[in-house]
């Protein structure tokens, strides 16, 4: 259903630990999951004004982009700041198995959900076989 494939993450870890620091913002942490005939993703935004996150797919892959702005206001003397800032991106590959037309997606409490419905042809489906012995003695009969 899901491909994911971030070379950087695990170089960006490896920086964190060995430097302290990172070479770009943190990766956007991620859950996914079925649910019944939906795909849910959760990313956790926290801090992040609704209005720069954008979503848009190509063929199957998702892009999501994020901004946090620097909270303090402008000239201010910054004595702490550990909460990464700037822009954040994300990409999922997704599976031909998934309706990338009808993906719904809600911000709430600093997490951004997308419900991605599996596509009807990928769903199970019950298949009638016919014949027999009821087909046999009508055509013989």
């Amino acid at each position: 259903m899901l491909m994911r494939t971030d070379p950087f993450r695990e170089f960006d870890r490896l920086a964190q630990q060995v430097f302290g620091s990172t070479a770009r913002p943190a990766a956007m942490a991620m859950d996914a999951y079925r649910s019944g005939d939906d795909f849910v993703v959760h990313f956790d935004l926290p801090g992040v004004d609704p209005e720069t996150i954008e979503l848009d797919v190509e063929r199957n892959v998702l892009n999501v982009r994020a901004e946090r702005r620097v909270p303090a206001p402008e000239g201010a003397e910054l004595i702490v700041a550990e909460r990464p800032t700037g822009s954040f991106t994300r990409q999922l590959f997704l599976g031909d198995t998934l309706d990338t037309e009808r993906i719904d997606a809600s911000y709430d409490a600093g997490v951004l959900t997308l419900r991605i419905p599996v596509a009807e042809q990928a769903k199970p489906r019950r298949i009638q076989i016919t014949g027999g012995d009821s087909e046999r003695r009508q055509i013989s009969g």
